[in-house]
């Protein structure tokens, strides 16, 4: 059998590959597809998560065993054959090539071509250009200062308590505020 795998990032809109890969190819044989087809590099750590529908991790399949103290079972790229955990069409992945960041490509098995075999992966679909691998450190700081500025405007300085609407907020009538100190009596 041969899945089709479609791949998109929610970084970059016009980026979108396809992958068909034989049903009893590795996980590790499915990342060398990815890299190939991306262009990302195969000295980084990168993992692949089994997604429910709302695109919540469930189980991880690691390029190498990170944890053999746990109670949990731990998976393995090259040990992992795709037809093992891939059941169903429609199923979601995440492919996390960036771990720093947590950056991710979405992969949707889109179709299961039963009958047909492949030796070998094919990237049969390349649209667009893929999302950088890497970050640099400029980038992720501005990223992490407009995050900062967009959290801090909720608790903004200018806030006005009149402003506010009483309804649902029973014995706040009752309350004095010392706007000088900020204090509630």
């Amino acid at each position: 059998m041969i899945f089709r795998f479609l791949i998109l990032s929610d970084e970059v809109d016009d980026f979108k590959r396809e992958i068909k890969i034989d049903s009893d190819a590795t996980f590790f044989d499915l990342y060398g597809s990815i890299i190939d087809c991306t262009g990302f590099s195969d000295k980084e750590m990168a993992s692949f998560f089994l997604c429910d529908d709302n695109w919540r991790k469930k189980q991880e399949i690691t390029l190498v065993e990170m944890d053999t103290d746990s109670d949990e079972d731990s998976y393995i790229m090259e040990e992992c054959i795709l037809d093992d955990f891939l059941e169903d069409e429609r199923q979601k992945l995440m492919f996390v090539f960036d771990y720093l960041n947590d950056r991710a490509l979405y992969i949707e098995l889109a179709e299961m071509i039963t009958g047909k075999d492949l030796k070998k992966p094919q990237c049969s679909l390349s649209e667009g250009e893929a999302p950088k691998q890497f970050k640099n450190m400029e980038e992720t700081k501005v990223e992490t200062i407009a995050n900062d500025i967009d959290e801090s405007f909720y608790g903004d300085e200018k806030f006005n308590i009149d402003e506010l609407d009483r309804e649902g907020f029973d014995g706040l009538d009752d309350m004095e505020i010392d706007l000088e100190e900020g204090d509630l009596y």
